[in-house]
């Protein structure tokens, strides 16, 4: 079975279009046809079934669906480990979406200009959902925060930020003091499923400081913006990212010491994957050191473990 078959068969369920899929290949569409034909009968059954100016996935498509995209991703993950997919070759990362506004675009800007042959997908989530999913091997590597607990030795890191705690508010109170707003404006709360608001949480407590809360919400940028128009002050880890610079909100420094917020790559040192992941990585490094376009200090280091 040829597995160029299965890819052309997985772009005509996803577009919905023998056309649209032979676009995508640069094929014709009677290649694509031809191809699906000779799914069908190596297989014994029927794929796909025309709806209207579409085509849809049989009964039978769909169950061959998520069989081939793992099929595919095997043997994508036996190419990289012997080496012959060298040129290009798939990297599943995921990211916070802190990420996703600050540094992320520029390491994938470097990344690209390096492995130009490298197909990048990404997926957002939380911390917590991104480390099981590199753990389970769904994802090669995360964009994330360092877990709240020991990482097993099977597992790499490279931190490129750490993000101490500052307090978000109009410029016009830049020259306040920071609890004494925190105690006396609406309170625009960061997550506290998230790490950065559980952090903002406890030093709340530490400070002895009960707010006026009005908000509870998990976007950073949102929050910036909800400042800028007036709606209260916010206690969120320093994060670097340039769609800040729009906003009229001013970063204070914090009279009390906090834990910064540590931010940086995770993967499985056994990766299949390895070489483009040590691509990407390397890549963040550069980034981050300033050699690259990014906009945000940071550096590589292996916490204590």
């Amino acid at each position: 079975m040829e597995t160029a078959y299965l890819h052309s068969f997985l772009l005509v369920v996803e577009s919905g279009s023998m056309s649209e899929a032979a676009r995508r290949l640069d094929l014709t569409p009677a290649a694509v046809a031809q191809q699906i034909r000779t799914l069908e009968r190596e297989l014994n059954a029927p794929l796909l079934a025309r709806a209207g100016r579409t085509v849809q996935p049989t009964e039978a498509g769909h169950q061959l669906v998520q069989r081939a995209r793992n099929l595919l991703r095997e043997v994508g993950d036996i190419k990289a480990l012997l080496g012959s997919d060298a040129a290009g070759g798939e990297l599943l990362i995921g990211t916070i979406n802190t990420a996703i506004h600050s540094l992320l675009p520029d390491i994938l800007a470097r990344f690209v200009k390096t492995h130009p042959g490298a197909k990048v997908f990404l997926q957002s989530g939380t911390t917590a959902t991104l480390y099981k999913a590199v753990q389970q091997g769904e994802l090669d590597a995360a964009v994330c925060l360092y877990p709240p607990y020991v990482l097993a030795k099977t597992f790499d890191w490279s931190l490129l930020r750490e993000e101490p705690l500052v307090l978000l508010a109009p410029s016009r109170l830049a020259r306040r003091d920071p609890h004494e707003l925190l105690r006396t404006s609406p309170l625009i709360r960061y997550d506290r499923n998230l790490g950065g608001g559980k952090q903002a949480d406890r030093y709340l407590r530490a400070a002895g400081i009960v707010p006026q809360e009005r908000f509870e919400l998990s976007s950073l940028l949102a929050i910036a913006m909800m400042v800028d128009r007036g709606l209260g002050v916010s206690l969120v880890p320093d994060i670097a990212s340039p769609l800040l610079e729009g906003q009229r909100v001013t970063k204070i420094p914090l009279p009390l010491p906090s834990e910064p917020r540590r931010f940086g790559i995770l993967w499985q040192r056994a990766s299949p994957r390895l070489r483009l992941i040590q691509g990407f990585v390397e890549s963040a490094e550069i980034v981050v050191s300033g050699k690259g376009p990014a906009r945000g200090p940071g550096r590589r280091s292996q916490p204590a473990v």
